[in-house]
């Protein structure tokens, strides 16, 4: 690993990158276009941003509007507004028809930070895991976010994409393929296997190297894609190393630990912990410290394996 950069930064670049190459791409932005980085794009094509205004449901309308005469929206506010405050939008405008809407949204999780729990939002990839006919991503550094805002101009329908605020670690070279619906081993173990998404990729393969120094051999998965869910790929790392870890930048409920609990439920029950936000609110401060605080740590990752394997016997 090496750099940092945050992922609304590689969007708002891929995003002008896109626009050279699809003459369909337009982007929606809800009077937020400094902090989601679609500027970028507004300043390459300024004829194909348009900005809402503090409208978020309006947006979401327009762009299905857009999408319904062959455009290729792309929409984004940060999190909290574009999938909590515009959910209505979403599932009856966007989702139910199936349109071809990218909800690309920002400042999502603790990493928000000072600016509290009303924006920590930690229940979006619940909200948009439950509707019919969306796909789900969460990229882990600057390099699959970059490659995830191309894949998502290719898909016929919704895309939800998740990117952070603060700058995180680029894991990935350029030599790294996302593949949509595709879990990727980073690092391969037998002991136990660590899923993870989002910032908490870096964080696992931190604790997979504390693991390492105790003797202990973990598999780090990267599960970018939380809908469609890659199975086959978790049940096949699961029968190998017996028990599980999931970790992400979320609550416990509706999100990476929820689906592949259920995963594992239906095709190969197995011993499986959480390294997530646990039923609370987030509150002001630093990301670093809210991280500590809400247990979202190589550290607890760490303990968190180590229950996981006690229960395997």
């Amino acid at each position: 690993m090496s750099n940092m950069i945050a992922t609304r930064e590689s969007y708002g670049n891929a995003l002008a990158e896109l626009g050279k190459i699809n003459e369909n791409v337009v982007v929606f932005d809800a009077d937020l276009s400094g902090s989601t980085k679609t500027a970028v794009f507004r300043k390459a094509f300024p004829e194909r941003h348009f900005n809402a205004g503090i409208a978020e449901m309006n947006m979401a309308g327009m762009a299905a509007g857009m999408a319904a005469c062959g455009k290729v929206p792309f929409i984004s506010t940060f999190a909290v507004f574009g999938t909590g405050r515009i959910y209505d939008a979403v599932r009856n405008a966007i989702c139910y028809p199936k349109l071809n809407v990218k909800l690309a949204m920002t400042h999502a999780g603790l990493t928000v930070g000072e600016d509290g729990a009303t924006h920590q939002m930690l229940e979006d990839v619940a909200l948009m895991n439950a509707l019919p006919n969306m796909t789900v991503i969460v990229p882990a550094d600057d390099t699959e976010a970059k490659q995830v805002v191309f894949a998502a101009a290719e898909v016929d329908g919704p895309v939800y994409m998740r990117f952070g605020r603060g700058k995180t670690d680029v894991i990935f070279d350029e030599t790294y393929k996302f593949e949509i619906g595709k879990a990727k081993v980073i690092t391969e173990g037998s002991d136990v296997a660590i899923f993870a998404c989002g910032i908490m990729v870096a964080k696992a393969l931190k604790a997979a190297e504390m693991l390492r120094a105790e003797g202990i051999s973990a598999e780090v998965v990267n599960v970018a894609t939380i809908k469609p869910l890659d199975t086959d790929k978790i049940i096949e790392v699961v029968k190998k190393t017996g028990c599980a870890v999931t970790c992400e930048e979320h609550s416990v409920y509706g999100g990476l630990n929820s689906v592949i609990a259920q995963a594992l439920a239906n095709n190969y029950p197995a011993p499986l912990m959480a390294v997530a936000v646990q039923d609370s609110f987030g509150e002001s401060g630093k990301p670093d410290e809210l991280l500590e605080k809400y247990g979202l740590t190589a550290e607890n990752i760490v303990l968190q394996a180590k229950k996981a394997i006690a229960l395997k016997g």
